[in-house]
């Protein structure tokens, strides 16, 4: 049976929200429930996109969460238009088991607790024929329990459990590494965005529940205030709660491209004028990204971020925050700036699997320097971008060539860690150096809408994987640059340019596992500088007694550094040390 977007709507509706807790000690205080730990299949995400859900694909959600504060509990309803690709015997979706489903049906009809299954996290539910091919169905969940709980939000997702200074409910929500199945039953893959998200947040009066897309209505009633948040096409991690006594700062943006749209921060009360600070920053950052690389992808609903207990997470139209109106000596914030970024770089072009998650954040790191550039010049620019090079460590590959798990790409004993950020933005730099402004952010802007002319209402969220960049790249070059991805993405170690004096010539090399790399490269001989093509990977130049001799004088090429390789093995050495010490002087005591 195919479902109408009208119909679900009206089913959902209702629905009543299944109010589930633990109950209260007989004491009066709030009993926490005991939990397992996750299973290992909840705590991943990404990866190949298992075949059982391969053909499903979330038209519409409509997610109802009331939240028990005292208990640290949460009670959900998820309506799910389900659209099936093929024929599917079996629906399968994502879902912490320590979640307990106690209710499941299918176009409005109850099916029998035999039909549906969650042993480790992925909840399987048998219809009662086979979904056919092209036909939407609505299926819904009722489900309650307690969330695992962040240990060290957002780099261990789950919920965030704390209270503001004077003791009132401060909740968040941060799930990117361990995604969506934390709280919600989704598709727990990069690929798994619904093309519709209504999620209803219940909470205690008078706190309040900010969240992405669009404010469609609140309602108080009993003691508890419910937010309706409408929003569209949101990756599924961006899907989020803040819950707190909060107070809006809004505004309306009047943009470059001739039209306007609401942008808007939710402070913690007491902390209004510093919010006010902030805030002050969204117009600014807003006509940089939109001047440099096009129009912002959900002017129809908002640019907003809102205070949280954790540092931060890019979550469409309403990114975290909570870098603490910190100062800065570059007079913006950082992070503000960073998950901004991420509305392009993630949200609107998402990347296909977690192997590609350098599109996300080389680019979102990249602004930051770039914006220090737009604001205040060169020097900026290039101190930041040499404090990121410094935090490269080139163990792994930043792009392996394979379906990769959120943990193995950001885990730093197994994967690239944080070089897809700071190694990334360098080979960013070098990149714009190499091909020019005018083809370099041509390129990016075909990455981000997949055209190269984007202007509000001609682009749709889009994914996208390395080799869309890097076709982008050569057709707005007209020449091959696969060379220069393959040293730089597919393989750990940088090139090396090897430097030799004979007599009066100095000679340069490449050296690098990738093989051809043809990189130019500029030398500086006392005031004159020249370029050297490198069109077979070797050059010579005569300096005879020219000082000084400079060779990349702007330092336009990432390139290994001996001198840094050093510096590292130092401080490793060094922060042993440390820790060895300090452990044991906390065994004597």
């Amino acid at each position: 049976m195919s479902v109408s977007r009208v119909q679900l709507l009206a089913l959902a509706a209702a629905l009543p929200l299944l109010i589930a807790a633990a109950p209260a000690q007989k004491t009066g205080k709030a009993s926490r429930p005991a939990r397992a730990a996750p299973t290992a299949q909840t705590l991943a995400t990404g990866g190949a996109l298992k075949p059982d859900q391969a053909g499903l694909h979330i038209e519409h959600v409509d997610l109802s969460i009331e939240v028990f504060p005292q208990r640290k509990t949460i009670a959900g309803e998820a309506v799910l238009a389900l659209r099936a690709d093929r024929d599917l015997p079996v629906i399968v979706l994502d879902l912490d088991r320590e979640l307990p489903v106690s209710a499941v049906s299918l176009d409005g009809r109850e099916l029998a607790a035999t039909a549906w299954r969650n042993p480790d996290g992925r909840l399987s539910i048998t219809p009662p024929a086979p979904i056919p091919a092209g036909h939407t169905t609505a299926v819904r969940i009722r489900y309650a329990g307690a969330p695992v709980e962040a240990k060290r939000a957002p780099w261990d997702g789950g919920f965030v459990w704390t209270r503001t200074p004077d003791g009132r409910p401060w909740i968040a929500t941060a799930v990117q590494g361990e995604g969506c199945d934390l709280f919600w039953p989704c598709i727990d893959h990069p690929t798994g965005e619904p093309d519709l998200v209504d999620l209803r947040i219940t909470v205690p009066a008078p706190l309040s529940a900010p969240s992405g897309g669009v404010l469609v209505d609140v309602r108080e009633e009993a003691g508890k205030r419910t937010f309706h948040w409408r929003m569209t096409q949101p990756n599924t991690y961006a899907v989020a709660l803040n819950i707190g006594p909060y107070v809006q700062l809004k505004d309306t943006y009047r943009s470059r491209f001739g039209d306007s749209f609401p942008i808007e921060f939710w402070a913690i009360e007491g902390n209004e004028a510093k919010g006010k600070g902030l805030f002050a920053q969204f117009a600014p950052m807003l006509d940089f990204y939109e001047a440099m690389i096009g129009p912002y992808p959900f002017r129809s609903e908002k640019m907003g971020a809102v205070e949280t207990p954790h540092l931060g997470m890019e979550h469409q139209t309403l990114n975290a925050y909570g870098a603490g109106y910190a100062q800065e000596i570059y007079g913006f914030d950082w992070l503000l700036n960073h998950e901004l970024a991420h509305e392009w770089f993630g949200n609107q072009m998402t990347n296909v699997d977690w192997d590609d998650m350098w599109l996300h954040e080389a680019f979102g790191t990249y602004m930051q320097p770039l914006y220090s550039q737009w604001l205040h010049g060169d020097m900026e620019y290039m101190f930041r971008l040499n404090e990121m090079r410094v935090k490269s460590f080139n163990r792994f590959p930043i792009v392996s060539g394979k379906p990769m798990e959120e943990e193995a790409v950001y885990d730093a004993k197994v994967g690239p860690g944080t070089d897809i950020y700071y190694k990334g933005a360098n080979m960013l730099h070098t990149l714009r150096a190499l091909i020019g402004d005018e083809a370099f952010f041509k390129a990016t802007r075909v990455l981000v809408y997949g055209r190269p002319d984007p202007r509000p209402g001609n682009f749709a969220p889009r994914y996208a994987v390395t080799g869309d960049f890097v076709t982008a790249v050569n057709e707005a070059t007209g020449a091959d640059y696969g060379w220069f991805f393959d040293a730089y993405l597919r393989h750990a170690e940088l090139p090396e340019l090897v430097e030799t004096r004979e007599g009066e010539d100095l000679t340069l090399a490449w050296k690098t596992p990738a093989g051809r790399f043809p990189m130019p490269v500029e030398v500086k001989m006392g005031g004159k500088i020249v370029t050297l093509p490198m069109v077979d990977g070797t050059g010579r130049v005569k300096v005879g007694n020219a000082a000084p001799v400079i060779v990349d004088p702007a330092s336009k090429i990432l390139r290994r550094q001996p001198y840094l390789e050093a510096y590292h093995a130092w401080k490793t050495a060094r922060d042993t040390t440390a820790r060895a010490k300090a452990q044991a002087a906390g065994t004597r005591k």
